[in-house]
């Protein structure tokens, strides 16, 4: 098998309801960041995943993103205090 054909089908599914991932938490999910005027679509992703939104941005997470220090501040909130 070709190693193109391997990979395949490996990125993540695409879920669009923001009540995935929330059952059970007591917590509402955040809608992703959507609409920001520097977002380019991250071409490694399959074209339906083109929504606009920032966790599918070429910049996102990268030192390109204007809004990195925002993103690395939820990180920070979602981490375990050690």
């Amino acid at each position: 098998m070709p190693p193109a054909e391997g990979r395949r089908g490996t990125l993540p599914k695409h879920f669009t309801t923001p009540e995935f991932g929330a059952e059970g938490s007591g917590e509402e999910e955040e809608m992703p960041r959507q609409g920001r005027p520097c977002y380019i679509f991250n071409p490694i992703l399959r074209k339906n995943m083109d929504d606009s939104a920032c966790e599918h941005c070429r910049f996102y997470l990268t030192s390109r993103c204007p809004h990195l220090d925002e993103f690395m501040e939820d990180l920070d909130e979602m981490s375990p205090e050690g």
